[in-house]
């Protein structure tokens, strides 16, 4: 399918010089200004539907990225070749965005053996993450400078090969992420419910952190949904957000680790400074000896994370940036904070927002920080989005008496540690939004959620997975988002945010997201997105586009809207009728004064005297004179200010007459039209009726059909079975994992070397001991069987009721 859109021509034979651009190195240089030619984007000899084939696909899919200034990389699948393409913005046309051709072409130094599915570039642009359903690479972008095949070839890595993508391991990769403020640092979260963060620069199997998730306390059953995590996102600038990971199960529930820092991040001076003094001012002087216990741990770690703080706080020092210091507490293990839960602009759980429940599970999840306000979207499989709030700041919780596992070098330097992060044990106390008060600061409490609304793009489901829906952050304006699913795309703005609107003074009008379609990709193809592309472009000058690659490998390129798209769309429907009819009695007054309207004075006569009086007296004359005289002046002035208001004021009528001429010869013309319309309309309702005879036949001939009398599940039985659906398309899925996951490590611990290490101790101890790692198999193994009865059962539990609705529907 081609997309045609109204862009300007320009003549892509005339060779524009580019303009000057960053400096590059030996292996990047682009060809020559002599060879290079200026073309609109989507007209690039790269996006060509000849030379490509569509390939259906059960996943998100993006090959495209941007590097944030000037430069475009597009991963050509058929050819495992990576293209980085120079872009111009605003010439020659504003509305345009050209691009260098020839493309110049980037090669891994190794078959690839997978199909890559999305590419991210790092912050600084020196990095490409080449991910798939069965692989994982990093290209360095300018990692050589030989050359072959007119392509530049470029070093590339694996990342945890040993732990991910292993035939001998059924862990899977979730989700994979640069960090925002490192640009060696790789945040993955996997099936096994663990987050790691690996550091390229050091270790590329052994990961640098890893964080164990624990959401369900000890002691406590839930559902198998509540304990698998989907989705992660990094915490932007922003307080204690910067240090913060936010992590999605698919139950919906949302939980926090803080703090989160790799080693050797670079961080502003003023946002560490600012929450060192937080902590300092509430925390030390809280009465609570649990917020002073948690301000103590805060500020001990940001003292040791950066040492340099403490003595430039003291001494009132001004350096731009901090880096990190690899630092952990021997004593203590990061809280995992929450479930958030959710409050309703000063109300917990308000009901009108329960009764909107999201359809499905939650599959997708994205962070953004606009001002002072934290945004969590989450995405459900069902097609809706849900928008939330952080309604409070986040502050970092420790797990005192949970000791981490730390790793150290020869002299003693911390190169990594792993830790088990439980859910805090203090419950969260509801606080009001509105009513917010500074008893409650460090205290260890999870920030809860202020709906913000919920979004339904009313996307139908083609599959149990449900739609397959990509969130974009806009790179100008921070409230609008773009939602890629596979109807096409959606720009979502946000015009209520509790904190920001407060700010400037707008807190009366809480306004829902405005959503509105970008692109309408008519769902072309039945199985995955129909975009396999999509990026966000911006220029210096405040202007937007989006582009996006189709299955056909054709790229598109749309202008967006940047101005006057937050101002509120405020109209008063009283205030403008009786400004319309001021202004209507206005014009009146142009074309004819009020004195005219009113009309002449009234004649006050004299009274006469009882006696008559004769003409030809000096009484009868002084009295005709004076009757003359009122006549004149009411009368015959009227009519001489009638006369030159008319004589003045003709132009200006003949011109109004003039257009009511014309509007009734327009109108004449549109029910000429009508009436040379009239016989086609006929026609059409002519088929129309015939059709709609042509649709009683067959409903006549449905309700025929032997299955037709069948009576409707119930209310009851709508919700079981909906309970069932959910059992078996989470619990069982749940199940399955963990037992994968088990027998995975039972592989790699029976195939590693230091199972078949002879234990000295136990040697030296002889039999009256038995050796704690056969206990622990012996667990493990017990484990497993458990969990296989378990399952089996469900399975045979899932049947017995499946095969009863059944034939109760059969019967009934």
């Amino acid at each position: 399918m081609r997309f045609n859109f109204d862009i300007p021509e320009t003549n892509t034979k005339e060779a524009l010089t580019p303009q000057s651009q960053h400096s590059q190195s030996p292996s990047s240089t682009t060809p020559g200004n002599d060879d290079v030619e200026w073309l609109l984007l989507h007209n690039h000899p790269v996006f060509s539907t000849a030379t490509s084939s569509s390939i259906n696909v059960q996943r998100k899919r993006n090959l495209m990225a941007w590097d944030g200034a000037s430069r475009l990389y597009y991963w050509d699948v058929n050819t495992q070749l990576l293209h980085r393409i120079s872009l111009r913005f605003g010439e020659p046309d504003p509305s345009s965005v050209l691009a260098a051709s020839p493309s110049k072409v980037l090669r891994t130094d190794v078959e690839l053996d997978f199909m890559v599915d999305s590419i991210s570039i790092n912050r600084h642009g020196s990095a490409l993450l080449l991910e798939g359903l069965n692989g994982l690479r990093v290209m360095y972008l300018y990692g050589r400078s030989s050359s072959k095949d007119s392509a530049v070839i470029c070093r590339t890595i694996s990342v945890g090969s040993d732990l991910y993508l292993n035939t001998n391991n059924a862990i899977r990769t979730l989700k994979v992420s640069w960090h925002p403020y490192s640009d060696t640092h790789l945040g993955i979260l996997s099936s096994d419910s663990v987050f790691r963060l690996y550091d390229l620069s050091s270790a590329l199997e052994q990961p640098e952190q890893e964080y164990y998730l624990q959401p369900v306390a000890r002691g406590r059953s839930k559902n198998a949904s509540s304990i698998c995590p989907v989705d992660f996102s990094f915490g932007g600038d922003h307080l204690w957000d910067r240090f913060s990971v936010f992590v999605l199960f698919s139950d919906g529930a949302v939980y926090i680790l803080c703090p989160v820092v790799p080693f050797g991040s670079v961080y502003k001076w003023e946002s560490v400074l600012e929450i060192y003094s937080d902590a300092q001012t509430f925390g030390l002087k809280s009465s609570s000896s649990q917020a002073l216990s948690n301000a103590t741990l805060a500020i001990s770690w940001l003292e040791a994370t950066f040492p340099e703080l403490a003595r430039q706080a003291a001494e009132g020092g001004n350096q731009p940036a901090l880096k990190s210091h690899p630092y952990a507490l021997f004593d203590a293990s990061v809280s995992l904070q929450g479930p958030l839960h959710k409050v309703y602009h000063g109300n917990e759980e308000d009901p009108e927002f329960k009764a909107t429940e999201c359809e499905g599970r939650a599959v997708s999840f994205l962070y953004k920080a606009v001002s002072k306000d934290s945004i969590l979207i989450t995405v459900w499989s069902g097609g809706q989005l849900q928008i939330d709030a952080l309604a409070d700041e986040i502050q970092p919780v420790w797990t005192v008496g949970n000791h981490p596992r730390v790793s150290a070098d020869s002299q003693n330097r911390i190169v990594g540690f792993a830790m088990i992060c439980e859910t805090h044990s203090n419950e969260l106390s509801v606080v009001s939004f509105e009513h917010s008060s500074d008893k409650n600061i460090w205290l260890g409490h999870s920030p809860p959620l202020l709906r913000l609304g919920i979004v339904d793009l009313a996307l139908p489901r083609k599959t149990e997975s449900g739609s397959m829906i990509s969130l974009f952050i806009d790179p100008l304006i921070p409230e609008r988002i773009y939602c890629v699913h596979d109807g096409g795309v959606d720009s979502i703005v946000l015009h209520f945010l509790p904190f920001t609107n407060q700010k400037n003074g707008i807190d009366d009008d809480m306004r829902p997201p405005t959503v509105q379609s970008v692109l309408n990709t008519c769902q072309v193809e039945s199985s995955g997105s129909s975009l396999h592309g999509f990026v966000a472009l911006a220029d210096s000058f405040g202007c937007c586009w989006i582009v996006g690659i189709t299955s056909g490998f054709e790229c598109i390129v749309l202008g967006m809207e940047s101005w006057n798209l937050l101002l509120p769309a405020r109209v008063d429907k009283e205030k403008k009728l009786e400004s319309l009819e001021e202004n209507i009695v206005a014009g009146d007054a142009t074309i004819i004064s009020k004195e005219l309207l009113t009309g002449p004075k009234v004649v006050i006569v004299p009274p006469t005297s009882p006696n008559p009086v004769a003409a030809d007296s000096i009484e009868g004359r002084s009295t005709l004179h004076q009757y003359f005289k009122l006549f004149h002046e009411n009368y015959v002035e009227y009519a001489h200010k009638v006369y030159f208001e008319l004589k003045h004021h003709g132009p200006q009528l003949k011109k109004i007459i003039d257009e009511q001429h014309a509007r009734l010869r327009e109108a004449q013309q549109k029910l000429a039209k009508v009436e040379e319309k009239q016989e086609m309309l006929e026609n059409r309702i002519d088929r129309a009726i015939q059709t709609h005879g042509l649709l009683e036949e067959r409903l006549v001939n449905l309700r025929s059909l032997p299955g037709i009398h069948k009576k409707p599940l119930s209310k009851a039985e709508r919700e079981f079975k909906m309970e069932l659906d959910r059992f078996r398309g989470l619990e069982l899925d749940a199940l399955h994992t963990t037992i994968e996951a088990i027998n995975g490590r039972i592989k790699r611990y029976a195939s590693s070397p230091q199972s078949k290490r002879p234990n000295q101790r136990r040697q030296i101890a002889g039999s009256r001991k038995s050796n704690p790692e056969d206990d622990e198999v012996s667990h493990l193994k017990s484990a497993i069987a458990k969990l296989s009865l378990v399952n089996s059962e469900n399975t045979k539990k899932v049947k017995l009721v499946d095969s009863a609705l059944r034939n109760r529907e059969s019967t009934s």
